[in-house]
């Protein structure tokens, strides 16, 4: 298991709630592997690389995005953060990181142009985006 794949609780818990996949469809990777597709996507959005990059070890990367795009669209990832999100309530154990860039004094109110056209292109300026994790119980002792 590499750092950030899932371990054997979060997976027990992430298992129940995609959903369930016909065993006879006779193409692309079969149910039982939807831990390393996962560990793939989980992967490829940790590391923001291009899906063309995500590595062997958890299987083809056309097989891992076309999963991610057919769950996306089946609105599978909401569903799952929503019951995550209420597991977490329930039980009163959670964590929530975020990142702040702070800019330049010069930044602000600075005239935009092309270099500005491109970033907004690419994402750049984007909301800031936050993780939120379920934290073992042995780790929230030590925390407190």
């Amino acid at each position: 298991m590499s750092r950030g794949d899932l371990t054997e609780a979060e997976w027990r818990i992430l298992n129940d709630l995609l959903p369930i996949e016909r065993k006879n469809r006779g193409r692309g990777r079969p149910p039982e592997q939807n831990r390393l597709i996962i560990n793939g996507i989980l992967w490829r959005l940790r590391c923001g690389a291009p899906w063309r990059d995500v590595p062997p070890k958890y299987g083809n990367w056309n097989t891992i995005y076309r999963r991610f795009r057919r769950w996306s669209e089946a609105g599978v990832w909401e569903a799952v953060s929503v019951t995550l999100a209420e597991i977490m309530a329930d039980s009163g154990h959670y964590s929530i990181d975020s990142t702040t860039v702070r800019a330049h004094v010069s930044a602000a109110g600075g005239k935009g142009g092309l270099i500005d056209a491109h970033l907004a292109a690419r994402g750049a300026g984007s909301p800031v985006s936050f993780t939120v994790w379920l934290m073992p119980e042995d780790d929230r002792s030590r925390s407190s």
